[in-house]
């Protein structure tokens, strides 16, 4: 939720000798990788008869030799580029850490296949990109890491940390994200020329709209699995039923997007916004009629693949009434992290002059002169919020609070925060502007470029399946 496919030059592994033994002769070292189990048992015989240990090690160093030649056994080669065991391997285990389940074996070895197939679909991808000369900046792809972390309410470098505490290389997240960036730059390129949408296009749109006033809309999710043989599709559709079988366990269903989506959503977490019944597949819709919200929905066939759906919210066209907050807020910093059991008496004397400043402030300007003047290390206006859509502890402070009248100080590790409500009004939330309207229309359009063009690479591909997984 994820570059990456740059070539590797084929890697060489040494295998240090034993401790206080020799290496063998270098004419013993020489040859193709495959044979290297048993040169190095050769050179062993060369030297005469050893100690039993001697030759323990030996087999030792044999089994190393066998197991790195099985992990860069050769998979599939796309268009010349090589996909290895190790890298199948790599990617299954950055799902199963990402995701914070237990995937047993079996869940693991059913993933396989697709996983081959969404990386070749990847190689094909980088390939495409190379061959327009676009680079994704590091930056870029950290700010993505960051929001994945964000959406899944993780603190920052908690991925990369548990990846790294778990052995799985950064890389490997890195090369998933380049690749996901660096397709969104191809399509911007692809749509390009025709992917401007028009004032008429905007107004045909609004009409709609307005016709399907009062009908349902989704806050929907999805994941989409192509599929490659539509007249085949049973290797997809068992796959896409392990997935609901781990989502449905408790793995979060932004992470699964971001992992196994082949849909332009991935990178927002399969997250699509708001959509009517009209921009859905009407496989989609006859489901979503029916499941309820949060619910994850069993694998729907539609032109392609196959989707699984998700519903946060739901509505009706037109009309969603919320209460809209305009709040400012002052914040009180803390010097050191506080200890609840033995505060200093910096935090001590900061409670102090937040309860004095809670106590005496009466409009929201003074909220944000005081912010300024504690260092602004939290922006005075946050933006508009909704009420509705606070989690539990901050409805409960705002909700009753009056406009005009500053909260009680709240404390937190780093610091304390102050509130004030500077405006509070009912707004219809369902009305869309004509801008987000031409975002909504541009997303559509890109979906079925990324999938017209992704068939179209795989079409003109040599892909040579080398083995089984």
């Amino acid at each position: 939720m994820a570059d990456l496919m740059r070539e590797r030059p084929s890697r060489m592994f040494l295998f240090p000798a034993p401790l206080g033994t020799a290496f063998p002769p270098a004419p013993c070292s020489r040859g193709p990788r495959r044979m290297l189990a048993t040169a190095l048992l050769a050179c062993v015989a060369l030297v005469g008869h050893q100690p039993v240990a001697n030759a323990r090690s030996a087999h030792a160093i044999a089994e190393q030799a066998q197991a790195a030649e099985d992990q860069d056994s050769i998979v599939a080669t796309v268009n010349g580029a090589v996909l290895t065991k190790r890298d199948i391997d790599t990617r299954g285990r950055l799902f199963a850490l990402s995701s914070g389940l237990d995937v047993s074996d079996d869940v693991m070895q059913r993933l396989r296949p697709q996983i081959v197939r969404q990386l070749i679909d990847e190689k094909l991808r980088m390939q495409e990109m190379l061959d327009r000369h676009i680079n994704v900046p590091i930056q870029q792809i950290a700010g993505a890491i960051s929001g994945i972390e964000q959406r899944n309410g993780m603190p920052e470098n908690a991925l990369r940390n548990k990846l790294a505490e778990d052995g799985v290389s950064l890389t490997t997240l890195i090369d998933q994200i380049r690749v996901q960036l660096g397709w969104s730059q191809v399509l911007r390129q692809e749509t390009a020329e025709h992917g401007r949408i028009t004032a008429a296009e905007i107004e045909q749109r609004m009409a709609a709209l307005k016709r399907e006033d009062g009908k349902p809309e989704y806050m929907i999710s999805e994941i989409f699995i192509p599929v490659e043989d539509q007249r085949h599709p049973e290797g997809e559709l068992k796959f896409t039923e392990t997935i609901i079988q781990e989502l449905r366990e408790g793995a979060p269903f932004p992470i699964v997007a971001a992992q196994f989506s082949q849909g332009q959503s991935a990178l927002d977490g399969g997250m699509m916004g708001w959509t009517q019944e009209d921009g859905l597949d009407p496989q989609v819709v006859s489901v979503a009629r029916q499941m309820p919200d949060g619910a994850i929905s069993n694998p729907i066939r539609v032109a392609g693949g196959y989707v699984i759906a998700t519903i946060a919210e739901r509505r009706t066209v037109g009309h969603q009434m919320v209460t809209v907050l305009s709040i400012r807020q002052t914040f009180f910093p803390f010097d050191a992290p506080l200890d609840p059991e033995n505060p200093t008496d910096q935090q001590k004397q900061t409670l102090d002059a937040a309860n004095a400043f809670s106590a005496s402030a009466k409009n929201c300007d003074q909220m944000e002169a005081q912010n300024k003047k504690n260092g602004e290390k939290h922006p005075s206006d946050p933006g508009d919020l909704m009420l509705n859509h606070l989690n539990p502890q901050m409805h409960e402070v705002l909700e009753p609070l009056p406009p005009g009248k500053p909260s009680h100080p709240l404390v937190s590790v780093d610091g304390i925060l102050v509130l004030m409500i500077c405006s509070r009004e009912e707004r219809n939330i369902a009305i869309q502007t004509p801008s987000q309207i031409a975002d909504h229309l541009l997303s559509e359009r890109v979906e079925q470029t990324s999938r017209q063009l992704n068939r179209d690479l795989q079409r003109r591909a040599i892909i040579d399946m080398r083995s089984k997984t």
